[in-house]
């Protein structure tokens, strides 16, 4: 169901903002507030109810925001499909996606956008500085990055803000505040709604190499970020991450690659397992991996016949390791 808001605007929109929301009624009034404020102005705000049953819609109705549109789900569809909703309905030549529990800076769409309108066509995404919400002196995220672990790390995460201020390519941007160009989506697809949630930024980010394009972090673009402002459960948590970790993996690596790193491969599973401390998550994690095999391997077929046309090479764009130990520290590890 869509609730369209207002519709006049003085041009016609540069730039779609994208904000899923699922029972966030707390996050509402300092995220909107903050995107109302922003320097950019060419843009159109868009609200996808991800099944909300607190009174998130109606806080959201109370700001007084130009060009808003609200699509709302019965039930929730987790943050992939959320998200893909918003990316099919716009038409703009840019897509920005935001996370409710994000405080964005004044000029972090303008930053975002300039940084996109002067870089090479390539250039598919753009990554923001995200600060932690509860420590603003420490970044909470400077884009993804990914080992052959199958561990997906936040650049920067913990350390000093002033840190990581140089433009650079990166793996991945971070899906909770980062602008896409919509041609992206059209030539690679949009986020795949198998993952649900956790880890679909970082296959978008793989595949998006695999085409040839490339991510830019953009340092200027400052924003507060809370982080797991929707409250999901531990044990649910594991299982997603554990699934979608080793459906990237087997997706995006190519044979070759998948048999010369097979045994960081599977050591990360173990690692991951034994870190994690949830037993039966995992496992179910790994279950549910195994029964979407097949649908995985056809798009695994459709990813990779364009990656042997780019002929990307895998140890530029994955890190050898992330720090995780050996077996032996790893049996003494203590939980997470």
């Amino acid at each position: 169901m869509k609730n369209k808001q207002q519709t006049t605007a003085p041009c016609a929109p540069r730039v779609t903002v994208i904000i899923p929301v699922w029972n966030s009624a707390q996050w509402i009034h300092a995220c909107l507030s903050a995107v109302s404020c922003q320097t950019f102005t060419n843009f159109q705000l868009l609200i996808i109810d991800n099944g909300s049953t607190d009174d998130s819609m109606v806080r959201v109705k109370q700001h007084d925001i130009t060009d808003l549109t609200i699509i709302s789900f019965p039930k929730n569809r987790g943050f992939a499909a959320a998200v893909n909703a918003g990316i099919r309905q716009a038409a703009t030549p840019y897509i920005a996606l935001l996370n409710i529990d994000t405080v964005p800076a004044v000029d972090w769409l303008e930053y975002l956008v300039q940084a996109m309108e002067e870089a090479t066509p390539e250039v598919t995404s753009a990554a923001s500085r995200m600060l932690s919400m509860e420590n603003p002196e420490q970044i909470d995220s400077a884009g993804d990055i990914l080992s052959w672990y199958g561990s997906a790390h936040k650049r920067g995460h913990g350390q000093n803000a002033d840190t990581f201020n140089q433009r650079d390519f990166i793996f991945s941007a971070c899906a909770g505040a980062a602008l896409y160009r919509r041609s992206l989506f059209r030539d690679i697809g949009c986020f795949d709604e198998l993952f649900t949630s956790y880890f679909e930024d970082i296959d978008l980010g793989f595949r998006e190499k695999l085409h040839g394009y490339r991510c830019l972090y953009v340092p200027e673009a400052k924003i507060l970020h809370q982080g797991h402002g929707a409250g999901i459960a531990g044990g649910y948590y594991v299982f997603l991450i554990t699934r979608n970790r080793l459906l990237t993996l087997i997706k995006n690596i190519p044979f070759p690659d998948l048999l010369r790193h097979c045994h960081q491969i599977l050591y990360g599973q173990l690692y991951f397992f034994i870190v994690y401390r949830h037993p039966l998550a995992s496992v179910k994690g790994y279950l549910s991996a195994l029964l979407l095999l097949p649908a995985i391997l056809r798009e695994r077929k459709k990813i990779l016949r364009n990656n042997r046309k780019q002929k990307i090479l895998l140890d530029k764009i994955l890190e050898p390791s992330l720090g995780e130990p050996g077996l032996t520290a790893l049996l003494r590890k203590k939980t997470v």
